[in-house]
């Protein structure tokens, strides 16, 4: 253990200028072992310092280092646990209990030696020694105690060597020991020598000492005289500096006084000061006006002074009530007494808007529905209303123009209480909500009936109903009222359309149709009403919502309110108060459930509406679409979702749904179209209706959101006439397949150049190809007639030759030889060639149909086919039979004459 003391006090503590007292191996209590060493030092320059620092191994185990060191004065306890027998634990308390276990009870017992020891020389503070051997704790001798607290002495007198074991040199006994070591040569070599030197000459020295010591004892007496004196003196300076510090010691508790006196006083002052203060905040915060509360008790809520009033004493009083009170002002029983006024004013204020803001609703839609009429008595109005009766006149001019009263009066006179509804929405939750209720309530009943007479108007003018002579729509009845609902709308309008079209338009009609037939009128006057009602309807939409959004306030961030429509299951919606089903729901949503309730007519009437324009004509979907679509492009551009972007689209759904079946009406007609047997086919009725479904889309369409449906309706409707074509043509008895095919791709491919449908490119291209095969085919059919023996002849002598009879030996063949060509050369002359080519144009005027004028374009291209068979029967002919000399009876010039003069007679 001393050559790790000594290494410790080498390595670590002589660089800290720490001397090392006592060491201790130690591990902690209850944990794995792992030493380390605890050491009690003092520092060697004043003053001085007491520590205990904790030291052990590095991890390489080779060096020591500093781990942590406490303070001796911030020691306050050490447990050894027991004190009469041998137990190797102790406790330290410093700032926290250090539980150790040292490496036997001898060394535990020498460190907390070590440590008393220490205490009692070093601090003021005693440590508290606990379950100690009284025999640890010895009193240091007295002149132990005597020796002042910073020299070089041990720490106890009869235990120099446990405490003071190693002392080094300082520098200047270094150098002492150096310079004695240079005079005198054999110091090094022998030692004993040297000391026996150094003893001689210490008592050299100690002799002349005693010897000065003698021979100075009379001044010595002087001196002691001298130090008689002043101890004297001393004393006397003593009882003096006693008796000041009698007198200072009652000045002192004479300023004790004073000083008590001025701080209390000083906490005094304090506290008045926070009193007063609390009291300047309580009567800043929590004092309502005179004013504010006579405008809360009884202020006009309909002129637009009491309003303002009423909204400043509002807002005072939420201030008020809503000021953060200190801890323990809301048991002030004043602070109590004012809530309980702030709480009487609140709901006799609530109560006072709430009735006042629902005789407005109520005052309000009687104001408008006072003049409420019936369809019938709008109508009669509109005729018979004289001059002075203007509330009739502006809705018979409503009724006329097809346009729906506007709310902004109400709005505007409602918006001035905007503010008032804050207040009772943030303090009075359910009268907000009740208020809300009636509002919807009553704003459902007027839109309804409103929208519901708007859109009985718009079905009549849809129908076309004719006028009489005074100027009056013709109705049903005799009590001069509509007789039925929608479905008499419906029937009318059907009875008022089958004079000039059926039921629904299809493509067979359009194409069986002039253009006055198409009564394009009744289209375009469909279309201005149906955009006549959907632009009356969106500004309706659109003012009401953003009405109730500052209104109601509902334009904010989320926040806990109520469900007011609930979806079953099976699809329908329900009305709960909005009391009765809390969940934390956007305001957008509250606005958007009471748009749904206040307007729940209207997607049902454009419904009912859609379904009569259907009715009255098929094709009016195609105006639907584009209108519905461009409405609802609008209405989401404006808000995404919006009351009227959500109905408008679903509506949208519907229109769209009609549209598909529209087309596949179409479709449907043309594979149940019926040709008869006795007449040429001529062009097809559904491909002129395609021609002109696709001139009225197109018109339409132009420049529309919805163009992708459109397109995808040209494909399933072109594909749908390609194949009805093949298939008359296949059915047709009367005209030859060719013709049909031919004549009616030519008029797909010539309406889709005029066109130019960018997605029917292709079959554009495809029904000029079937145009072109066709021609052809019908071209070479149709000439092997004027020559058909001679057709006949040359179509075995090449069947000659694909059996592999050489060309020159064709002539050997018994029925091919030179006198059977001759003779079927023979009996076709110019003159007969003609008349068979006048026949075979006669002919195909018969089949061709005037209207797609082909007839010189099909002769023309048999000109051309002669020609090359003309060519192509020469060639065989030198071919086979050369040196033969036989040639054909007309030449080419004769043939272009020919066809020339029968072209120009006919």
């Amino acid at each position: 253990m001393t050559a790790i003391k000594h290494a410790l006090q080498r390595d670590i503590f002589t660089p800290n200028d720490e001397r090392l007292l006592s060491i201790v191996n130690v591990c902690k209590a209850g944990k794995k072992k792992k030493n380390c060493f605890l050491c009690a030092t003092v520092t060697t320059e004043r003053p001085v310092q007491v520590k205990v620092v904790k030291v052990k191994k590095t991890d390489k185990g080779d060096f020591y280092k500093r781990q942590m060191a406490w303070e001796l004065r911030d020691l306050t306890e050490v447990d050894a646990k027991d004190a009469n027998k041998e137990n190797p634990e102790f406790d330290l308390h410093f700032e926290k209990v250090y539980r150790w276990v040292a490496s036997s009870t001898a060394e535990k017992n020498s460190f907390i030696s070590c440590i008393w020891k220490l205490n009692q020389r070093y601090l003021r503070k005693k440590v508290e020694f606990v379950n100690v051997s009284p025999q640890l704790l010895e009193e240091l001798p007295k002149a132990e105690e005597s020796v002042p607290s910073g020299e070089s002495q041990s720490v106890a007198g009869g235990d120099e060597d446990a405490l003071d074991d190693y002392q080094e040199l300082n520098t200047r006994e270094e150098q002492d020991i150096e310079s004695m070591m240079e005079v005198c040569e054999y110091a090094i070599s022998n030692a004993e020598a040297f000391a026996e030197k150094l003893s001689r000459e210490l008592q050299v020295l100690d002799g002349a000492n005693i010897q000065s010591i003698m021979a100075s004892e009379k001044q010595v007496n002087i001196l002691m005289q001298l130090l008689d004196q002043a101890l004297a003196e001393v004393d006397n300076i003593e009882g003096k500096l006693l008796s000041y510090e009698e007198m200072l010691q009652s000045v002192k508790e004479q300023m004790d006084q004073i000083s008590q006196s001025n701080r209390l006083i000083q906490i005094s002052n304090t506290n008045n000061g926070k009193l007063l203060d609390e009291i300047q905040f309580l009567v800043n915060y929590m004092d309502l006006s005179k004013g504010h509360i006579k405008a809360l008790q009884e202020g006009d809520l309909s002129s637009p002074k009491g309003i303002e009033a009423c909204i400043n004493a509002s807002e005072a009083l939420s201030q008020c009530m809503n000021v953060a009170l200190n801890p323990g002002h809301d048991k002030l029983m004043a602070v109590k007494q004012q809530q309980q006024l702030f709480s009487e004013l609140r709901d006799t204020f609530a109560r006072r808007l709430t009735n006042h803001l629902n005789n407005v609703f109520v005052h309000q839609f009687n104001h408008f529905s006072h003049f409420k009429m019936s369809i019938p008595q709008f109508y009669r109005s509109s005729c018979l209303s004289l001059p002075g009766h203007d509330q009739s006149s502006t809705l018979s001019q409503h009724t006329a123009e097809l346009t729906l009263p506007k709310h902004s009066p109400l709005h505007r006179d409602l918006l001035r209480y905007a503010k008032l509804m804050e207040w009772l929405k943030n303090t009075q939750r359910e009268k907000y909500d009740g208020l809300s209720r009636t509002y919807v309530d009553y704003m459902t009943r007027l839109y309804e009936r409103e929208i519901k007479d708007f859109f009985e108007v718009a079905k009549i003018k849809m129908a076309g109903t004719s006028k009489d002579g005074k100027g009056k729509f013709g109705l049903h009845g005799s009590s001069g009222k509509l007789t039925g609902s929608t479905s008499s709308l419906n029937k009318l309008a059907v009875s008022s359309s089958n004079s000039r079209r059926s039921q629904s338009s299809s493509l067979l009609d359009m194409g069986n149709m002039s253009a006055s037939d198409l009564d394009v009128a009744d289209r375009t006057r469909f279309d201005k009403i149906f955009e006549q009602v959907l632009s009356e309807l969106e500004p309706l939409c659109l003012a009401e919502q953003d009405f109730i959004s500052k209104f109601f306030k509902l334009q904010q961030n989320p926040t806990l309110a109520q469900a007011e429509n609930v979806d079953d299951s099976d699809g329908t919606v329900h009305s709960r108060p909005l009391s009765e089903h809390r969940q934390s729901i956007s305001e957008k949503d509250m606005v958007r459930m009471m748009m749904n309730k206040i307007f729940q007519s209207i997607e049902t009437e454009l419904n009912s509406l859609i379904a009569l324009g259907d009715k009255i004509d098929s094709f009016n979907s195609l105006y639907m679409l584009v209108k519905m679509s461009h409405h609802v492009w609008t209405a989401e551009n404006v808000d995404p979702a919006s009351y009227l972007s959500t109905t408008l689209g679903n509506v949208l759904v519907t229109v769209k749904r009609n549209f598909d079946k529209c087309i596949s009406g179409q479709i449907r007609q043309m594979e149940e179209v019926k040709i008869s047997k006795k007449s040429k086919v001529g062009i097809l009725p559904f491909v002129t209706g395609f021609e002109e479904f696709a001139k009225l889309a197109e018109a339409i369409f132009r420049n529309a959101e919805r163009r992708g449906d459109l397109d995808k309706a040209y494909i399933k409707l072109i594909r749908a006439v390609f194949s009805n074509v093949e298939k008359v043509a296949n059915e047709s008895q009367k005209t030859p397949r060719d013709v049909v095919m031919m004549e009616n791709f030519h008029h797909i491919f010539s309406t889709l150049s005029s066109l130019k449908i960018s997605c029917l490119d292709a079959e554009r291209k495809d029904a000029k190809q079937k145009y072109t095969e066709h021609l052809q085919s019908y071209v070479i059919n149709s000439l092997g007639q004027p020559l058909e023996k001679l057709n006949h002849f040359f179509e075995g002598v090449e069947a000659r030759v694909a059996q592999g009879v050489r060309e020159e030996e064709v002539s050997y063949q018994l029925a091919f030889n030179k006198q059977e060509l001759r003779k079927v050369i023979k009996e076709y002359p110019g003159k007969e060639v003609k008349k068979g080519l006048d026949n075979l144009y006669r002919k195909v005027d018969k089949h061709l149909c005037e209207e797609e004028s082909l007839l010189q374009v099909v002769w023309h291209s048999m000109q051309d086919e002669f020609i090359r068979q003309y060519k192509h029967f020469e060639g065989l002919i030198n071919r086979c039979y050369p040196g033969s000399g036989i040639t054909m009876e007309f030449t080419i010039q004769d043939m272009l004459e020919y066809f020339s003069s029968i072209a120009q007679s006919h």
